[in-house]
């Protein structure tokens, strides 16, 4: 893991308050780079899931967030936001996908409508 002490020299010159985003993960090197997905839907019905994000860079490669432990309501019109995780940085997006799921194997399948939708780096917010 990462000392946390050791980052105090790091953020004390700039000015209070400072945000810091420590995160770790079962792979090397133990980060997550984190988003926020902000999106709204346009479902008459009200739907509740998870959402689970892909990113693709202009080169091809592809990088798919962990599945939120907790399921997110989806309302028309409505504003939803999600905090995301990927193992892997990616600095120029070419496409990005959605994928929704109730995680339940019995009964229909629903869609989401998505409005509008914006993703949001929390380790390099200037993208």
């Amino acid at each position: 893991g990462y000392h946390a002490d050791r980052w105090k020299k790091l953020l004390i010159p700039y000015s209070s308050p400072t945000k810091a985003y420590f995160d770790t993960s079962d792979q090397d090197p133990f980060c997550m780079y984190n988003y926020l997905l902000d999106i709204t839907t346009w479902n008459k019905s009200i739907r509740r899931g998870f959402i689970k994000v892909k990113i693709t860079d202009y080169a091809g490669n592809t990088v798919e967030s962990q599945m939120n432990s907790e399921a997110s309501t989806f309302q028309q019109y409505k504003r939803v936001k999600i905090l995301t995780g990927f193992h892997q940085d990616i600095e120029k997006i070419a496409k990005i996908s959605l994928t929704f799921s109730t995680k339940t194997f019995i009964g229909p399948k629903y869609k989401l409508r998505i409005l509008q939708m914006k993703l949001k780096s929390l380790n390099n917010p200037k993208r």
